[in-house]
C-alpha cells in the first residue's frame, strides 16, 4: 500500500466488476466467475472493504414503487456564513432528503430529495423558504 492509494491485481478488478453488475451474488457464484474457491473470493472481497477499496454494500430502492414519485433537485442559496438552522432543517426530512452535497458555485447545497405529490414538496419548500432561498428542478425522465 502507498500512500492512500491500494493496489488492485487483475483477479481484484474482475471481482469489482462482477460485484457491480450483481452485489447480491453468492461468494461460491463470485469465486467460479474470478476461478478461486468461494471461501477464498469471500477473502479477497473482505480485504478490499478492510482497505476502502469497497466503500459500501447497499441497495437500490425504486421510490416510484414506495410512492414517491416527485424526484427534485434544490439549488440552496444561503445569505451569509450560517449554514446551522438551514444544516438543522433538513435533518427533520430524512424521509425526503436523499442527498445533501455541499456545492461550489451558484449555490450553497445541492439538495436531492423525492416527494410523495407536489403538495407535500411545495410545503417543504415553504418551510424551507425560512432557512435558505432556493432554486428547483424536477427529475422529468432518466
Amino acid at each position: 500500500m502507498r500512500g492512500n492509494n491500494y493496489m488492485i491485481d487483475h483477479t481484484d478488478q474482475l471481482i469489482l466488476n462482477a460485484l457491480s453488475e450483481n452485489s447480491r451474488i453468492s461468494m461460491k457464484v463470485l469465486g467460479e466467475k474470478v476461478h478461486l474457491t468461494g471461501a477464498a473470493a469471500a477473502q479477497r472481497v473482505m480485504k478490499l472493504l478492510d482497505n476502502g477499496v469497497i466503500t459500501s454494500c447497499s441497495i437500490e430502492v425504486n421510490q416510484m414503487k414506495i410512492g414517491y414519485p416527485i424526484h427534485a433537485f434544490i439549488n440552496i442559496l444561503i445569505p451569509g456564513i450560517t449554514h446551522n438552522s438551514y444544516l438543522e432543517f433538513i435533518k427533520e426530512y430524512p424521509h425526503f432528503i436523499i442527498n445533501n452535497y455541499k456545492v461550489s458555485g451558484e449555490g450553497c447545497y445541492m439538495l436531492e430529495a423525492r416527494f410523495p405529490s407536489n403538495e407535500v414538496l411545495d410545503q417543504f419548500l415553504t418551510d424551507l423558504n425560512k432557512y435558505a432561498n432556493y432554486k428547483l428542478s424536477i427529475v422529468i425522465g432518466q
